[in-house]
């Protein structure tokens, strides 16, 4: 269960996190549309996994090799961001996360 801190920080490297997907991946990621979905921050606040939603999702896999190569660069960005807010920027480690490929192909099924 996440305490109230960690879920506060959730939501602020959700929103922060957001904002600079939308301003470079025009640039980075030829593009392509990333939205972050969820961020989930250990009790130490030293690490966040970050679940992001990729479309198209058939490129969902070469999309996110260039976003692990950019990690570096996406943690400077956010340290701009949250460094008056948090003492340390956590290390992020991205994921993909297709629970809307999950829900599109139960809603195929079931249409059949």
């Amino acid at each position: 269960m996440e305490s109230t801190r960690q879920s506060k920080i959730s939501r602020l490297l959700q929103k922060d996190l957001s904002e600079i997907f939308q301003m470079e991946s025009r640039n980075l990621f030829q593009g392509k549309m990333i939205s972050v979905t969820r961020v989930r921050i250990s009790p130490d606040l030293g690490l966040a996994r970050v679940y992001l939603s990729i479309f198209p999702s058939d490129q969902a896999e070469a999309v996110l090799k260039e976003v692990k190569i950019q990690t570096k660069n996406m943690r400077r960005l956010l340290g701009n961001r949250v460094g008056k807010q948090l003492r340390v920027v956590p290390a992020l480690t991205f994921f993909v996360d297709d629970s809307l490929d999950y829900i599109a192909n139960i809603d195929s099924l079931l249409k059949k």
